[in-house]
């Protein structure tokens, strides 16, 4: 039921102007579940819900009608114009989770559409500058370079990557580990998990001492670190100058600089080549499934005969779906970035030749307590980030991580590791019969 508060009784009835609350029940059909409060007083749904949305201003009503859907709930929230009531900004995912239930947008009839553009005054459907987290849109990324050359790709990385070494510190945690964990038991502790993932991919790939690992798309060198402190050479690449700086840095702190370096450079960049292993956790959602093949070539020809590949990337559960990110993400986490179903990766890696896919595993419900507790990190060090990147891009981390974990754990994307090695000229192998490595 729809409430009015400190209106004139009848005003409404009288002018057929409706309320904020009741556009908002037009559109999302009635029966809500979480309360919806807005400036002109005006109210919806359960005055005991637990959970619910605050629109604080006009602005954010605008936010909301120039762009439907996620991106203009992303704009207004991030602003500030939003609030999502009943949960920490730094881990709003009870609140969004509620939300979620209630998103099933119902198209009005043409005499609503009418009345709600009346109700709400042509003032609100002029466009108005983005808050400045927001990407530039697609078509005018072109004048930074084609999508995904390697002028566009250094962009779009420094633009996610380079918020702050301290910021991540606080959200990753220790380990300095920006992708998913491999959690031994239901119980285990971030730290635990992340250096699960990186024994994991060490003894997937077969790695022992005197052996050479790239790594490319290496963040912060946990994976280069972890492999070096193993008697094993590696390098990693990475295209963010303030992820090769800390890298370096830890490198030099733990004593590793005889075995492990992480460079700043483009993967396409490395010359070096006859490495016994190639890792990639991570890089693939900012290829492009068109570059599928001279990425997965590229690794190919950097191995030598026998060495071993592992691709840990993000996927969509089927391999039909369009690859471009939704609005929110592609303008605000990931520009360019797309998924795809990890069926596809295995064709593409297949195609290539001279590769034999040994081993495929889907860590879906992983990624999703991986991010459960990257949101806990932030709530604890909330003031701290807020002082450090600003309470908009706060807002953002702790919004975009608590929508990428439903997004986990209700199957609309996926985490698959694909495993596999580089093949004689003959096409044989040199892996064992069975899987070598502890699960």
């Amino acid at each position: 039921m729809t409430t009015f508060k400190d209106a004139p009784a009848g005003a409404d009835s009288h002018s057929g102007k409706m309320s904020l609350a009741e556009i908002f029940e037009t559109l999302l059909g009635g029966n809500l579940s979480i309360r919806i409060s807005a400036y002109d007083g005006s109210t919806a749904g359960p005055a005991d819900a637990q959970y619910g949305l605050n629109l604080k201003t006009p602005r954010g009503t605008t936010y909301l009608v120039t762009a439907p859907g996620d991106l203009g709930l992303a704009r207004a929230y991030i602003a500030g114009d939003l609030e999502l009531v009943g949960a920490h900004p730094g881990d709003p995912y009870p609140a969004l989770k509620a939300l979620a239930e209630d998103l099933s947008f119902h198209r009005p009839s043409p005499l609503q559409l009418a009345q709600i553009a009346r109700s709400l005054g042509i003032e609100h459907f002029k466009p108005i500058a983005p808050p400045p987290q927001e990407a530039v849109p697609r078509w005018r990324r072109f004048a930074e370079g084609l999508r995904h050359s390697k002028a566009r790709d250094a962009e779009v990385i420094h633009y996610h990557y380079d918020v702050s070494n301290t910021f991540y510190e606080w959200v990753l945690g220790p380990s300095m580990t920006y992708t998913c964990a491999v959690y031994p038991d239901r119980d285990a502790s971030l730290e635990t998990a992340q250096e699960n993932k990186y024994r994991l991919i060490f003894e997937k790939l077969r790695l022992k001492p005197g052996d050479r690992l790239l790594d490319i798309g290496c963040g912060w060198g946990g994976m280069v670190r972890y492999a070096a402190k193993r008697g094993v050479k590696a390098l990693g690449a990475t295209l963010s100058a303030e992820q090769a700086e800390w890298a370096q840095k830890a490198i030099v702190d733990e004593g590793l600089s005889d075995l492990a370096e992480v460079r700043h450079s483009d993967y396409r960049d490395i010359t070096e080549s006859g490495f016994d292993a190639v890792s990639s956790i991570g890089l693939t959602e900012h290829i492009g499934v068109s570059n599928y093949p001279a990425y997965f070539g590229f690794m190919r020809d950097k191995l030598r005969t026998g060495g071993m590949l592992l691709n840990h990337c993000i996927t969509r559960p089927d391999n039909s779906s369009r690859a471009k990110a939704g609005s929110f993400i592609d303008r605000y986490v990931f520009p360019d970035g797309e998924l795809t179903g990890s069926g596809k990766i295995i064709s593409k890696l297949q195609d290539i030749g001279g590769m034999e896919v040994i081993h495929e595993e889907n860590f879906r419900e992983h990624y999703a307590m991986t991010l459960r507790d990257w949101n806990a990190n932030l709530v604890e060090h909330w003031d701290e980030a807020v002082a450090e990147v600003g309470e908009g891009t706060a807002r953002l981390w702790g919004l975009y991580m608590a929508g990428c974990r439903i997004g986990f754990n209700r199957n609309i994307i996926q985490l698959h590791h694909v495993l596999a090695t580089k093949l004689d000229e003959r096409g044989g192998h040199q892996v064992p019969l069975r899987p070598w490595w502890n699960a």
